[in-house]
């Protein structure tokens, strides 16, 4: 699994482009699960560029401030109610949830690992709301990034599209990489190198030759992911009541053997607090979820309806999954659980890493073990290709926007943007950075990397909103003609903008510990927050962009579209009596 945090975010109409989270994770699938909600394959044939523009969905369009993005925009609004939910509920479930959420157990303990998810979710629902507004009032695809270079600065954006893009790129050697801890768990006589090397051989031919097999099957994978959550705490509550094999009613024994905080690099209340913040680092990286229901916004059915729905949805998916995913893991496992442990920090071959397969394997459940490291399996290689799908249709995106090199318009005869695809699989080689150093240390690098991107999009995100607030006050734009307002406005933007920016610097502080200094680990927690400025500087005084005023801000282009196609809308009917059930559910 292994998500972190977590984009989405898409590909509909030919070719919809992800995630997601796993995390955050990160965590992502359902961004290629929008992606081709439809099915269908993308053709070219030599088209035009407004032709090969219509092909993708995603395109970062909406970098330019002030553009047009519903007339450019070629996506086509087929996402239905069941897709957007999934999308939204499958995008912030991955791997991370499921195994790396073991290693802030061993750092933390239960309390801490329970009030870090807790104290971040409520972190990340200030994000939601914040885009909620914003999405609501314009369902447009790519909406952060386009919102980034319209409601503040078309360097902003280009910043942002960049930034995304190798957040998405990073998650797929991370999955490589959680594919190979998965399956240590049942031998380690396959060597890292053939992993690897099979798992990158399979997402050249699922990216390349059979693109137009995610579509609706995407959908159902996104499902069988949120019965697997559900199902572990079903699990976790029977089995604490002792119904188990070993008739062990242990409750919250952990809690108070070895204890509810367990001390990280220093001892006493300082090292409880260091543990609490290693906690908090972790939840940054796993919990998402705006973010893809954000990035399907240009191909949802009926927006201005089913998305205020999809948002409200988040607190519950956050809580149910996060939260109490976290206390879960926290009542099954000893934070000093020498399995776990062993897994994480000596990365020893057929460890299990994931603390829900330790715990049945201790209480002597049978099968189960094995049906859900196979799951999880199942769950990391979805997102890794996924991320794949995502991440390479980003780069197209922006290659088609003037944003890079127009060598990545390239496409196969396929509709396949063959160079696009070509560059995520090349940065999909660090996956073989475990083959000298252990999987554990590699992953850990992955996660400091996708976690400052993850944060640096949330940053993104809220510094636009306070933009788009100011827009509306100086236009005289009520907030009461929006589709969706929140509460504690512009207070509760101010706090996520503050929460994110400052824990994407806190990340990495362990490598400034003494003794911890590790060039590695220090590139790996901060290129992105290097990276970010110098992609902003550079357009910014290349392009001579401005920094908008409140009142010269474009908040009205698209508004006409959008309630023409509002008012034009008839509902579409479902192919197949279970299309119709889950509509009938998710509706």
């Amino acid at each position: 699994m292994i998500n972190a945090s977590s984009d989405l975010e898409r590909a509909q109409g030919t070719v919809l482009t992800s995630l997601h989270h796993e995390g955050h994770s990160s965590s992502v699938d359902q961004i290629a699960l929008s992606s081709l909600a439809t099915g269908k394959p993308t053709k070219h044939t030599g088209a035009s560029l407004d032709e090969k523009n219509s092909m993708l969905p995603n395109r970062e369009d909406s970098i330019d401030a002030g553009s047009n993005m519903l007339q450019k925009d070629g996506t086509h609004r087929n996402l239905k109610p069941r897709h957007i939910h999934l999308i939204g509920i499958g995008g912030t479930i991955g791997t991370a949830l499921y195994v790396q959420i073991g290693k802030s157990l061993l750092r933390g303990g239960p309390a801490s690992l329970f009030l870090a998810f807790t104290i971040w979710c409520s972190v990340i629902l200030c994000v939601t709301v914040c885009l909620a507004e914003m999405v609501t009032y314009l369902p447009v695809s790519s909406p952060f990034i386009h919102f980034a270079g319209r409601y503040v600065d078309e360097a902003f954006g280009v910043a942002a599209g960049w930034n995304f893009f190798i957040f998405e790129a990073a998650m797929v050697p991370f999955e490589i990489t959680a594919c190979n801890v998965i399956i240590t768990y049942w031998t380690d006589a396959v060597p890292t190198v053939a992993i690897i090397f099979i798992v990158l051989i399979l997402f050249i031919l699922l990216n390349i030759f059979a693109v137009h097999y995610y579509g609706e099957s995407e959908f159902w994978l996104a499902l069988g992911k949120v019965l697997l959550s559900v199902g572990l705490i079903v699990f976790t509550f029977v089995a604490m009541l002792g119904g188990n094999p070993q008739h062990d009613r242990f409750g919250f024994r952990y809690w108070q053997n070895p204890g509810a905080f367990a001390e990280h690099y220093k001892t006493g209340d300082l090292g409880r607090f260091l543990g609490f913040l290693a906690c908090l680092i972790q939840a940054s990286f796993t919990i998402a979820g705006p973010d893809y229901v954000s990035m399907a916004a240009g191909e949802t059915e009926n927006p201005r309806k089913v998305l205020p729905k999809a948002y409200n949805g988040v607190f519950y998916r956050l809580t149910s999954f996060f939260v109490l995913g976290a206390l879960c893991v926290g009542i099954l496992v000893p934070y000093n659980d020498p399995t776990m442990k062993n897994a994480f920090e000596k990365d020893l071959p057929g460890a299990a890493a994931s603390p829900y397969v330790i715990a049945m394997e201790r209480l002597k459940v049978p099968i189960l073990p094995h049906i859900v490291n196979a799951m999880v399996l199942g769950a990391a290689f979805s997102a890794g290709n996924s991320y794949v799908y995502c991440a390479s249709r980003c780069l197209y995106g922006l290659s088609l926007d003037g944003k890079a090199p127009r060598i990545f318009r390239k496409c196969t005869k396929s509709g396949v943007p063959i160079y696009c695809v070509g560059l995520v699989l090349l940065i999909a080689l660090l996956a073989f950075l475990q083959v000298s150093n252990s999987a554990a240390v590699v992953l850990q690098w992955f996660v400091n990397l996708v976690t400052a991107s993850q944060l640096i999009n949330f940053s993104v995100v809220t510094f636009s909103y306070t933009r788009f607030r100011k827009a509306l006050i100086a236009q005289n734009i009520p907030r009461s003609s929006l589709p969706y307002q929140s509460l504690g406005q512009p207070y509760v933007a101010y706090i996520a903008l503050t929460c994110t920016t400052v824990m994407a610097f806190v990340g990495g502080y362990e490598v400034f510990l003494p003794g911890k200094w590790d060039i590695p680990t220090f590139f790996f927690s901060y290129t992105m927050i290097g990276v970010f400025p110098i992609i902003y500087l550079g357009w910014k005084f290349w392009h001579k962009t401005l920094i908008l005023e409140p009142n010269a801000i474009d908040v009205k282009t698209g508004l006409d579209e959008l309630e023409e196609y509002q008012r034009n809308y008839v509902t579409s009917p479902s192919s197949n009596v279970f299309s119709r059930f889950a509509d009938w559910i998710f509706g």
